[in-house]
């Protein structure tokens, strides 16, 4: 066994005593070190404490030093809201589970969330902490901030449950107990809130806020005047949240106490919630105003109710329409009683709505329904009012009144009753002006016949029977027109009507056109007599009183009254003149004739008749044996004329002055220029047959032969059976009888297609089929003639064939017919066609300069009538507004609205109201779409367009309901025009996203 050494046991022990207190001097430093973090955390400065609690962990080796170190660290880490706090303190919480601060940790982080407003976040450690550890004064605080962080986080049934924990806490009760009064109130359980506040309304933090409470649970019991009260004195210490809410419990609680003078400045303080007031506020301002007989105000406040469907909403726009008619706005009032009438929440108040509106329907005329209709449907639904009868007799006015005669008439015919026969002899004689119009003659006659057939009123018999014979005229069916205007002058009352002041002139003219020209002058004559027409029309009866004259070979009475044309200096002044000069003709005074045809060709250059003058002049000439003159007036006519009707006829006659004159070379040279360059016409087969007779007596018959040949439309071999068919086809069609002319003219054309006659037969072959309704079969004969040289037949086969091509919708076709009818035609009439017809085609092809260029040449006619004059202003305007030429398009139907009817009177109103609201004239503008909607309604899409306009009115006009409630009916009620109503809805979500804004009840 070896021996201890002592020696060795004094330096072990030496040696332990150093370590032992180099081990004690290290754990103080360590303590002083974790002192002063613990001093430095509870100065608040987290950030230096956190430093040394983690310098002071890293160092020491003892678990407690180390586990207090964690818990300080993750509250310094919470403290400063460093992202990891929390990861920190559940690490403690890991680290060291059996420390003694575990517990306390949560409940220090929980309270320092709670302290900083952070609730959702201190309930999270609420969660965590064990209650059972905590002591009494701990406990109370600990459930009092975990019921108020559920209180805040609207988990009212767990704050309920912790708040009821600390009810007795001298410390927090009180806080408690107004908490659940609060929640109570919330609730609306007003006993159990009640309860609570009183036994907190001693303390004075709590007065303010309870006299704001008690005054709405006031108001919510209907304690009325005591919530007045309590609101007034909660007023002077309330924020500006709680002042708006009082000023609405006041004001309310007047206007069920139905004091609603004092009840207005209240509820106009009103701001809302959130800014924004509901259709119940509305309601409640306006009709405060209403009753205190403000219209304007009441209108102002009833107007932003948006969308309402509710007994509010029905009781509101009812009150709105009364509103508006107190301030005599009755389209708005329409508008109004419209809404309310089709709400079903008050019985009362929809069946007097329903009056309203259709009295108003009556009145100003109605867009969405026909006035008829809605006063029938009122009778329907309410055949006990006691207003029945009344409606009953305007009923019978509306149909004349609304002018909606179409719609009219089928509500006529299915309710035939013997009261209505009167208002169905006016409705179908309007009905029947409206179709004439429209130039829908056939049906005119229906209506006119219908309306006779009734006898009730002998004026609108009269007048029927009139237009009987307008329709009969315009059909071509003279005979029975002369007869219809005869019956009318013949009636007792006719010279009471407006249509009497031309009567005698209209029977003039069916008789002129029967060619009974002796009949035709004398009731001519009868007119100018009676002294009634107007300048016009004047001139155009001595106009027709001298060709009647002419005609029957009067000439002398012929000139007087064609010197009154001349003297009026109108649009027929130049064929007058040159009619006049014809007859001295026919009077064996050719040297005044001679003078008066010069005289007409210097004073007008430009008429139509000048080539027919000179072409007179020239034959004058020649019948006065002044053969160099003739010629030379021939010469000045072809010159003047290159490709005219008498350009063919002028080179023949001087050959035939050539020949007469025995110049049988300047002849022959005339003869052979018509040949060549007119062939196949009349005047080319008389210059061949005369060139005949000169190589004939010349003995140069090989020389005929060998020039004839190279005409290809004389075949003299055949020429006697060409002759013989071709007469036979022309005695049928000269009979009428068609049919037998159709056979024979399509065997000549068959036979002999280069035939003498081809052009003829060509041009009789169309007529005859267009005569006989089979106009798609004269398309290609007409189309033969006009592309021959210019003939007689030229201008009739090209308005013809232009007018088929525009009956069958072959508008591209038609164009370059109707320029060359347009530029070819002798008579004015075939030009103003040409020329109307021209610009339908190219605004129909979208190609609107042309367009807009022949509507001018169109109105710069001397001569058309206002149904040509309509269509051709509203081609301009509408050319307009396709190209955005907004100053020519307002020009363009500013003058429409002047002469237009129907249609296109609809159409131009609708754009006297589009362009009045582009000016900011709301109110003027909608004047004209209620003109529209009670002139011409039947006239639906122009209707519904106006009533879209009229709701960019309104809104204008700050009147938000009557916007968007014409708009929803729009968009409800003209389904079938799709481009309206997509306008309707646009406009409506425009006006809905802004009132959204300030009305809690719109939804956008």
């Amino acid at each position: 066994m070896r021996k201890f050494s002592w020696l060795y046991y004094s330096i072990f022990l030496a040696g332990s005593l150093s370590a032992s207190a180099q081990k004690s001097t290290i754990y103080t430093y360590e303590l002083k070190d974790f002192n002063k973090a613990v001093y430095l955390f509870k100065d608040q400065q987290y950030a230096s404490a956190q430093i040394l609690f983690d310098k002071v962990k890293d160092a020491t080796t003892d678990e407690g030093v180390k586990s207090d170190c964690a818990y300080y660290d993750a509250n310094c880490a919470i403290r400063m809201n460093q992202s990891n706090a929390d990861v920190l303190m559940e690490k403690f919480v890991e680290d060291y589970p059996t420390s003694a601060k575990s517990n306390q940790a949560f409940i220090e982080v929980a309270h320092f969330y709670f302290e900083q407003g952070n609730y959702p976040k201190s309930l999270q450690w609420f969660e965590k902490v064990d209650e059972s550890q905590l002591s009494t004064s701990d406990r109370d605080s600990f459930n009092f901030q975990k019921g108020y962080a559920f209180f805040n986080s609207k988990n009212k049934k767990e704050a309920t449950t912790y708040f009821n924990k600390v009810l007795n806490s001298k410390e927090f009760g009180s806080q408690a107990k107004y908490y659940l009064g609060f929640m109570a109130y919330e609730g609306d359980d007003y006993k159990e809130a009640t309860r609570y506040f009183d036994e907190v309304s001693g303390e004075e933090k709590y007065k303010e806020k309870l006299s704001y409470y008690q005054a709405d649970m006031n108001f919510k019991l209907g304690s009325f005047q005591k919530a007045i009260d309590l609101g007034g004195k909660a007023m002077a210490k309330s924020n500006a949240i709680e002042k708006s809410e009082l000023n609405k419990i006041i004001g309310e609680s007047y206007f069920n106490l139905k004091q609603y003078d004092k009840a207005i400045p209240y509820l106009a303080q009103y701001k809302g919630k959130k800014g924004r007031w509901n259709n119940t506020d509305f309601y409640q301002l306006g009709y405060a105003y209403y009753m205190q007989k403000d219209y304007e105000n009441a209108v102002s406040q009833f107007n932003k109710i948006i969308n309402g469907n509710d007994f509010v909403a029905q009781n509101a726009y009812y009150h709105l329409g009364e509103s508006y008619l107190n301030l005599d706005k009755k389209q708005q009032a329409l508008n109004a009683f419209k809404n309310a009438s089709e709400m079903e929440f008050d019985l009362s108040i929809q069946e007097d709505a329903s009056l309203n509106y259709a009295k108003l329907s009556y009145e100003i005329g109605n867009s969405y329904q026909t006035v008829p209709e809605i006063l029938l449907g009122f009778i329907k639904k309410y055949p006990a009012n006691a207003n029945r009868a009344a409606i009953e007799k305007l009923l019978i006015d509306s149909y004349i009144s609304s002018k909606n005669y179409k719609e009219a008439l089928v509500l006529l015919e299915k309710n035939k009753s013997p009261e209505n026969k009167l208002a169905y002899q006016k409705v179908t004689f309007y009905r029947g002006l409206e179709l004439y119009s429209d130039r829908n003659y056939t049906e005119a006659a229906k209506m006119f016949k219908s309306s006779l057939d009734g006898q009730m009123d002998a004026t609108f018999a009269t007048r029927a029977t009139f237009w009987k014979g307008e329709t009969e005229y315009v059909t071509q069916d003279y005979k029975n027109a002369v007869l219809s205007y005869k019956q009318f002058i013949g009636a007792t009352n006719a010279a009471t009507t407006p249509e009497y002041k031309n009567s005698n002139y209209n029977i003039a003219y069916a008789y002129f056109k029967l060619k009974d020209y002796d009949q035709a002058a004398t009731y001519f004559q009868k007119q100018i007599d009676g002294g009634k027409l107007d300048s016009e029309r004047l001139s155009d009866a001595y106009l027709r009183l001298a060709d009647c004259r002419f005609v029957t070979s009067k000439y002398w009475p012929a000139m007087d009254a064609y010197n009154k044309v001349i003297e009026f200096k109108g649009v027929d002044a130049d064929y007058a003149y040159y009619q006049k000069a014809i007859c001295y003709g026919f009077v064996a005074r050719n040297d005044t004739k001679i003078v008066e045809l010069n005289s007409f060709l210097q004073m007008y250059p430009k008429s139509n008749y000048r080539d027919d003058a000179m072409y007179e002049l020239a034959n004058t000439y020649v019948a006065s044996d002044k053969q160099d003159l003739a010629l030379k007036t021939f010469d000045r006519l072809i010159a003047e004329n290159k490709n005219g009707t008498y350009t063919a006829k002028s080179i023949l006659r001087q050959g035939l002055i050539y020949y007469n004159s025995d110049k049988n070379e300047p002849a022959l040279t005339k003869f052979k220029k018509v040949a060549a360059e007119f062939p196949k016409t009349p005047e080319a087969l008389e210059a061949v047959s005369t060139a005949r007779l000169i190589y004939v007596d010349g003995g140069r018959v090989d020389e005929y032969a060998s020039w004839v040949r190279t005409l290809d439309f004389v075949a003299v071999s055949d020429a006697d059976l060409d002759n013989d068919t071709y007469e036979s086809a022309v005695k049928q069609f000269e009979q009428n009888n068609y049919k037998q002319a159709i056979s024979g003219f399509a065997s000549y054309i068959s036979s002999f297609p280069r035939g003498i006659h081809s052009l003829k037969a060509n041009f009789y072959l169309a007529q005859a089929y267009f005569s006989e309704g089979q106009k798609d079969k004269a398309i290609a004969n007409y189309q033969y003639v006009i592309n021959e040289p210019r003939s007689e037949f030229t201008e009739q086969s090209l308005a013809r064939l232009s007018q088929i091509l525009l009956d069958n919708n072959e508008k591209a076709k038609a164009i370059p017919v109707l320029v060359r009818l347009e530029n070819e035609a002798d008579y004015a009439q075939n030009k103003v066609f040409a020329q109307s017809n021209l610009m339908k085609c190219y605004y129909d092809k979208k190609d609107y300069a042309n367009s807009v260029t022949y509507a001018d040449k169109v109105l710069n006619s001397p001569k058309i009538d206002d149904n040509v004059k309509s269509d051709a202003q509203i081609i301009i305007a509408r050319s307009a507004i396709q190209t955005g030429d907004e100053v020519k398009a307002r020009a363009g139907y500013a003058k429409l609205l002047t002469i237009a009817k129907g249609e296109l009177a609809a159409e131009a109103l609708y754009y006297d109201a589009y362009f009045k609201n582009q000016d900011g004239k709301f109110e003027n503008s909608n004047t004209a779409v209620q003109k529209l909607a009670k002139s011409y309604s039947s006239y639906r899409y122009f209707g519904a367009k106006g009533l879209v306009v009229m709701a960019k009115n309104f809104y204008g006009l700050k009147d938000s309901f009557q916007a968007t409630y014409i708009l929803d009916n729009v968009i409800k009620n003209f389904t079938d025009y799709p481009d309206v109503v997509t306008e309707a809805q646009k406009e409506l979500n425009m006006i809905k996203a802004e009132e959204s804004k300030t009305n809690s009840s719109v939804v956008k």
